[in-house]
C-alpha cells in the first residue's frame, strides 16, 4: 500500500512536532509520499523529483521577501512536491498568511510544525518504510516495462503498448507530441471506477508527466492520470522505465525528421569547431543554405530545454530554416537571415528574445552576422565572449540574475576587438596613457569621472542625455566635464584625441578590479 501523508502525520516522530495542516487540508488523505527531504535552500525545487514531503526549519523563509516566499510555494507545487512542513518558533513565529494562501491556491498541503523535532529521526523512520515500498514498486515497474517491450516486439500499436502501462499503474495514459497532438492513449478502469463514472461521482486524480526524447531530441510527453487508490509513485517509476521503449516505438513509427536531427548535429559541430567540410555537409541537410547569412544565439537558463521551441519559432517563424541544441543549462541556436536587410532581421531577433518570458537568471547573447555557414563558429564564439565580458563590465548594467537580459555582441565590438588584438598589459598601458590623471583623481577621491566620461562619449557628447543616464543634475554634469577636461588636456571635441579617449574609457572597464 502507498505511504500517505495522513499516515505520516500520525507517526510518533511527527506527532512530537505538534503538526497542524494550514493549507490544502482536503487533499491530505489522498496525498501519497515518495520520499522525505529536509532543506533550508529556497531554490530546492529543481532538485526534487516530485512526491516528496519537504521539511524546513524556516530560517531562510524568515529572511526572505514575501514575493520570494510565495514563489517558493509555487515552485514546489509546480514540481509536484507532495507537501511542505515548516517548523515555527523563535526564528519564524508563524507561517505568513501569503504562503498559506498561495499553498491553498496551488493545492499544496502546508503543515506547521509547532514544536522542534530532529528532522533526521523523522526521515530515518519514514524513509525506511518508503525504501521497502520502492523496492516493490521497482519490481512492478520492471515487469510492466518488460511486458511493454514484448508488445513492441510483436508489432503492437502505440495504443496497445500504452494499455500495458495503464493496466499496470491504474491510470489513464496519453502520449502527445511536442506540438500537443495526441499520438496514442489508453485507459484502465476498475469496476468500481466504471460505476463511479456512470453515476457522475469522481475520485481524486494525480497527474504524472514525463518527457520522451528520441535520439536526444524532445519528441513527446507521456501523461499518466492516476486515479483513486492507485499508487502514484508506481506510476512515476513505471512511466520513467517506459521512456526508452516508447522512444523506440516512436522511432519505428514516426522517426524524427532528418532536418531536425541534422540541425542538432550542425549546432554541435559549430560549437565544437569542426572542420569546414563537416559544416557544409550538415547545413543543407538541416535546411540551411551554405552561403546564407546566419546569426548565433547563446542562452543560459535553468529552462533551456523548455525555451527551445520558443527560440526556434522566434528565429524562424516559418519553421523552414534554423537549428538549435540544448545541453544542460545552455541553449545554442542558429538563425538564417533571409531578407534583403540582415541587420533589421537581427534586430527583430534581439527584440523577440527580450520579449520572452524566462526564469530569473536567464541571460542571452546574440552574435554578429556571419556570412556563410563556415563563419557560424565565429558568431557563436563572439556571442559567448559577449556573455563573459558582460559579467565583468558593470557599465552595461549587466546583472547575472536579471530575468530576460539579452546582450548584443555588436554593442561589445570594441571590447571584443581589444580582447582579440591586445593583451592585458597593452590595454593597461593604453588606458594609462590617455586617462592617467582622471584615474588618479578617481582613486584618490572615490569619484567616478572615468565612468562619467565614458557615458558622455557613448551618448555622442550629449550632455543632457548623459546626465539622465547617470542620474545627476545637468549643472553637476557640466562641473564634472570641466574637471575631466582640465585633467586630460582640454575639451576633446573637434580634436583627434576624442576617439582615443573613447576607446580608453571602454578598455578601462575591462581591467581587473
Amino acid at each position: 500500500m502507498p505511504v500517505r501523508l495522513e499516515d505520516v502525520l500520525r507517526h510518533s516522530t511527527v506527532i512530537a512536532a505538534d503538526p497542524v495542516v494550514r493549507a490544502a487540508a482536503g487533499v491530505v488523505p489522498q496525498t501519497q509520499l515518495r520520499w522525505i527531504h529536509s532543506s533550508e535552500v529556497l531554490d530546492i525545487a529543481s532538485l526534487l523529483g516530485g512526491g516528496e514531503l519537504l521539511l524546513t526549519g524556516g530560517q531562510a523563509l524568515a529572511l526572505a521577501s514575501d514575493e520570494r516566499r510565495t514563489g517558493y510555494i509555487h515552485d514546489l507545487a509546480e514540481r509536484g512536491v507532495a507537501a511542505l512542513a515548516i517548523e515555527t518558533g523563535s526564528v519564524l513565529p508563524s507561517i505568513p498568511s501569503s504562503m498559506i494562501s498561495a499553498a491553498e491556491e496551488a493545492g499544496l498541503p502546508l503543515i506547521e510544525l509547532r514544536r522542534v523535532v530532529p528532522f533526521v529521526a523523522v526521515m530515518e523512520a519514514i524513509n525506511s518504510q518508503l525504501v521497502s515500498q520502492s523496492a516493490a514498486q521497482l519490481q512492478q515497474a520492471d515487469q510492466a516495462s518488460h511486458a511493454m517491450a514484448v508488445e513492441l516486439s510483436h508489432g503492437g500499436s502505440l495504443d496497445r503498448i500504452l494499455a500495458v502501462l495503464a493496466a499496470a499503474t491504474g491510470s489513464e495514459v496519453v502520449l502527445t507530441s511536442t506540438a500537443g497532438i495526441t499520438l496514442a492513449s489508453a485507459e484502465f478502469a476498475s469496476e468500481r471506477e466504471a460505476s463511479a463514472s456512470l453515476d457522475g461521482s469522481g475520485e481524486h486524480q494525480s497527474t504524472v508527466q514525463i518527457e520522451v526524447p528520441v535520439r536526444g531530441i524532445p519528441s513527446a510527453r507521456l501523461t499518466l492520470q492516476v486515479r483513486g487508490e492507485a499508487d502514484v509513485n508506481l506510476a512515476r517509476i513505471a512511466g520513467n522505465r517506459s521512456v526508452d521503449i516508447l522512444a523506440l516505438a516512436l522511432l519505428q513509427r514516426m522517426p524524427p525528421g532528418l532536418k531536425e536531427m541534422a540541425g542538432a548535429a550542425l549546432i554541435r559541430a559549430v560549437d565544437s569547431g569542426k572542420q569546414n567540410w563537416r559544416l557544409q555537409e550538415l547545413a543543407p541537410a538541416a535546411g540551411i543554405p551554405v552561403s546564407a547569412q546566419v546569426v548565433a544565439v547563446v542562452m543560459r537558463s535553468s529552462a533551456s530545454q523548455q525555451l527551445r521551441r520558443q527560440v526556434e519559432h522566434l528565429l524562424d517563424p516559418g519553421g523552414q530554416h534554423g537549428a538549435s541544441y540544448a545541453d544542460n543549462a545552455e541553449l545554442l541556436a542558429l538563425g538564417v537571415l533571409r531578407s534583403g536587410n540582415a541587420q533589421d532581421e537581427r534586430q527583430k531577433i534581439l527584440a523577440g528574445l527580450q520579449s520572452l518570458e524566462v526564469p530569473e537568471g536567464t541571460v542571452s547573447a546574440v552574435g554578429p552576422i556571419a556570412s556563410g555557414i563556415s563563419s557560424a563558429p565565429w558568431s557563436l564564439a563572439e556571442a559567448r565572449l559577449t556573455l563573459e565580458l558582460a559579467a565583468d563590465v558593470g557599465r552595461f548594467g549587466f546583472e547575472g540574475t536579471a530575468p530576460g537580459r539579452v546582450l548584443d555582441a555588436q554593442a561589445f565590438a570594441v571590447e571584443r576587438f581589444a580582447v582579440h588584438s591586445m593583451d592585458e598589459a597593452l590595454r593597461r598601458d593604453f588606458v594609462s596613457q590617455q586617462l592617467a590623471a582622471v584615474l588618479e583623481h578617481d582613486a584618490q577621491r572615490q569619484s567616478k569621472l572615468v565612468e562619467t566620461l565614458r557615458v558622455w562619449l557613448d551618448s555622442g557628447c550629449n550632455t543632457a542625455q548623459a546626465a539622465r543616464e547617470l542620474h545627476v543634475e545637468r549643472q553637476s554634469m557640466h562641473q564634472r566635464l570641466q574637471r575631466i577636461f582640465s585633467l586630460c588636456g582640454g575639451d576633446p571635441r573637434g580634436t583627434g584625441r576624442l576617439p582615443a579617449l573613447h576607446l580608453a574609457t571602454r578598455l578601462a572597464a575591462l581591467q581587473p578590479k
